[in-house]
């Protein structure tokens, strides 16, 4: 499997006053996340979050369309 499927504890965040937190350097440039890039927030169950760069959530959302129509082509 490739590692970078692996998941990675990249250390811990603070929220600040107004909800801010600052996501660590070396993820910031893994990702090549870039001051004012817009992520969807997502949350799970209690005390979960997670982040994601709109383009790939968007892309995220085309591929699961794009296999449900095919599944549904399939299945005619």
């Amino acid at each position: 499997m490739d590692r970078s499927m692996h998941p990675k504890v990249y250390g811990t965040v603070t929220l600040g006053a107004k909800g801010q937190v600052v996501i660590p350097v070396e993820l910031r440039k893994k990702l090549s996340l870039h001051a004012n890039d817009k992520m969807v927030v997502l949350s799970k169950g209690k005390g979960m979050i997670g982040l994601v760069p709109v383009e790939e959530f968007s892309r995220f959302l085309s591929e699961v369309s794009r296999l449900r129509e095919s599944f549904e082509a399939g299945s005619k």
